[in-house]
């Protein structure tokens, strides 16, 4: 009994019988065996014909009289379509063999990904499809292994879009945690501004009384005119009323010095029962045993302005004002000594230095909803053989070697993502000189994932690096699918 294996290769002689027994006139009963396996051949025709074609391009391959090759470069019979002869100039006669050079095979791979490979590796003895539909005409037997791939590529997918979905609900932490530590940066960046406003106030004081107490030294040392020392002082008097009303309400004698007596007498410590001792009085006098109109007002007038301690009492002797409002007077303190006042200009600076790198930073782009603002301030670390990498973002890129000596392979320089993808990388510039070459720098490139650690470094030319950087806050959704064509 005569089978056929409609998967098996049939030579093109055998085709072109099966087709005149096709049109022939039967007549006798003995031939009805060979028409029925003629016919049979015939309506196995166009599944021979389109096997390496994907469903999309099936319609160029229908049973005709002639073929149009897809280029439009030539028409031929049909039957020399598939026949293991490269026709058309673009191969596309022959999609089920190895006959044209630059020919590719579709692999439908039910149950998996389809794909298209070289119509070279059709029968050469290697599966190349998983459905094993390349290789019809070989001696391999190669199993159908899409079910499994196609499984194993669902549950990787399955595992991707898990790890997605916790990276992006990570990413959303690190927003709301982002968006307080942006206020608290505010907010300290205010209170500095104040500190550093209140020590300009402080060292303005502490040079207009250094600069008067040295220009008074300079008039009682070098000038004994009295004429002239008097002028000077009238003219400081009417400079300042307020400054002689606070005098006159502490010279309680009205002899024009001011004397420890008369100090413990009118000031007093608030919020303490207690007076002034002693030796506080003196203190407030700079050691003197007594103080004049001038000298007050160049020495403990913005001291005692300077402080928040001391009050003076009313010329009764009880707590009240001067020209009807109360009259706080600050304390002195021991800072306004010489030595102090360089701690007070190195605080001064201190505090500048701290508001210009909060500054910095709060105009720093840290992704669209500041995102990546949590990495401020975070360095992260990975060994590849003897040298140690360390990423400091919107900071700097080192290396530094087994033996200590470290390498700034670049620092922040700007988001160097394309238009539609910004934030996926960061660009590093201007590092320590390379060696017969420019300066090193470095691209970091960021991936989802559900932690945040330097993955690789890699050095693809000469002092270029390239990073790959793994955090949440580079997630992103899946884009909606609008429709995928893979055979094109």
């Amino acid at each position: 009994m005569l089978q056929v294996d409609i998967d098996s290769t049939r030579t093109f002689e055998a085709v072109s019988l099966a087709i005149e027994c096709c049109q022939c006139t039967v007549h006798s009963d003995m031939h009805l065996y060979t028409i029925l396996v003629a016919i049979f051949w015939c309506g196995s025709v166009d599944s021979r014909k389109i096997r390496g074609i994907s469903s999309s391009y099936k319609r160029f391959y229908r049973e005709k009289k002639s073929y149009l090759c897809l280029d439009g470069s030539k028409i031929i019979p049909f039957e020399q379509v598939n026949d293991d002869y490269c026709d058309c100039e673009d191969g596309s006669d022959e999609p089920g063999t190895s006959a044209c050079p630059g020919g590719r095979f579709y692999c439908t791979n039910l149950g998996f990904r389809p794909r298209y490979i070289p119509s070279s590796r059709v029968n050469d003895g290697i599966c190349d499809c998983c459905d094993a539909s390349d290789e019809y005409n070989s001696h391999t037997r190669c199993q159908n292994s899409c079910r499994n791939l196609g499984q194993r590529e669902r549950a990787a997918v399955e595992g991707q879009m898990r790890n997605l979905d916790e990276g992006l609900r990570l990413k959303q932490q690190l927003i709301e945690e982002g968006v307080l530590l942006w206020r608290e940066k505010q907010a300290q960046l205010r209170d500095l501004q104040q500190v550093a406003e209140d020590l300009q106030i402080r060292l303005e004081g502490h040079r207009r009384r250094t600069q008067g107490a040295d220009r008074l030294k300079e008039l009682q040392a070098g000038d004994n005119d009295a004429q002239t020392l008097t002028k000077w002082k009238s003219g400081i008097t009417q400079k300042n009323n307020t400054v002689s009303s606070v005098f006159q309400v502490l010279d309680s004698n009205k002899d024009g010095s001011l004397t420890a007596d008369e100090i413990q007498a009118k000031v007093f410590i608030q919020d303490q029962e207690q007076g002034l001792s002693q030796d506080e009085a003196m203190a407030l006098l700079g050691g003197r045993h007594q103080m004049n109109l001038a000298l007050f007002q160049l020495t403990l007038w913005d001291s005692l302005r300077a402080g928040d301690r001391l009050k003076i009492k009313g010329a009764h002797g009880t707590q009240g004002s001067l020209g009807g409002e109360e009259t706080h007077i600050k304390a002195v303190d021991r800072e306004w000594e010489a030595s102090d006042m360089k701690k007070l200009e190195d605080a001064y600076d201190t505090v500048n230095m701290e508001i210009s790198d909060l500054q910095r930073k709060l105009t720093t782009d840290y992704g669209a909803d500041r995102e990546f603002l949590f990495l401020n301030s975070q360095c992260y670390q990975l060994k590849v053989y003897e040298y140690t990498y360390t990423l400091c973002p919107f900071s700097e890129v080192t290396q530094k070697s087994t033996t200590g000596t470290e390498v700034s392979l670049g620092r922040w320089g700007m988001w160097s993502g394309k238009p539609d993808s910004q934030y996926s990388h960061m660009m590093y510039e201007n590092g320590e000189p390379c060696w017969q070459g420019g300066a090193r720098s470095t691209v970091v490139t960021l991936t989802c994932g559900t932690e945040t650690t330097l993955q690789s470094v890699k050095e693809p030319s000469k002092c270029q690096y390239i990073m790959d950087f793994q955090t949440p806050v580079a997630c992103q959704p899946m884009p909606k699918q609008q429709g995928i064509h893979s055979e094109l």
